[in-house]
């Protein structure tokens, strides 16, 4: 009572310190670029490696290429493009304060970026079935170049999988938060961070899919 009567209301108390509640966007920003930073490494490190591999074994993988679906590989690469083409325009939704347009156009990037696993998921069980894979007697039997190419070939398409499965976790994440209003047209630095991990996902494939799929 004594709050009322000095003036002191504990509920505009409260609104004020929300209102000056401290939001760091740039330190946000900055972190998430730092973390892409370590993936453009990590991925940077194999890319080299698979050159120098390359350039060692060249007709060696040459003819292991072949082997690799070139249909699958291409569709694949137009599913990402288009799931980075609707993560952006999620972004821009949710900028111009169209939640149920963000939270379709979110859905929609899950749901390529789930068509891409299951279509990789299809691809890598046709290899297996061949005996193309790390270990097999069939892959044995083969030139050293070529057993080094599917060994890669599975290494960086399998980590590169990974990350796709990281970012439709972080999407579904920032889904829930879009619905619970945790994002919204004020605050959405976490969908725009959320956003620049998949376009490196999208942009690392962009990268595999010459290397593995075009330098035959």
């Amino acid at each position: 009572m004594s709050d009322y009567l000095s003036g002191n209301n504990p509920g505009s108390v409260q609104s004020e310190h929300e209102e000056h509640v401290h939001r760091d966007d740039m330190s946000s920003k900055i972190g998430m670029w730092l973390f892409l930073l370590t993936e453009v490494l990590l991925f940077g490190g194999l890319f080299l490696l698979y050159m120098a591999y390359r350039v060692k074994y060249t007709g060696n993988f040459h003819d292991a290429a072949l082997e690799l679906n070139m249909k699958i590989g291409t569709f694949n690469t137009l599913i990402l493009i288009t799931s980075s083409l609707t993560m952006a325009l999620s972004i821009a939704a949710m900028q111009r304060a169209r939640k149920g347009l963000s939270i379709f156009l979110l859905v929609s990037t899950q749901a390529l970026g789930i068509f891409f696993l299951i279509n990789k998921f299809f691809e890598w069980s046709a290899k297996f079935h061949h005996g193309l894979y790390p270990g097999s007697e069939t892959l044995l039997n083969r030139p050293k170049g070529e057993y080094i190419f599917f060994g890669m070939y599975y290494a960086m398409t399998g980590l590169h999988a990974l990350h796709v499965i990281a970012g439709l976790t972080l999407l579904t994440f920032m889904l829930v938060f879009i619905i619970r209003n945790k994002v919204n047209p004020d605050n959405y630095i976490r969908l725009e961070n959320s956003g620049l991990y998949w376009h490196l996902v999208d942009l690392i494939w962009i990268f595999l899919f010459p290397l593995f799929y075009l330098m035959r």
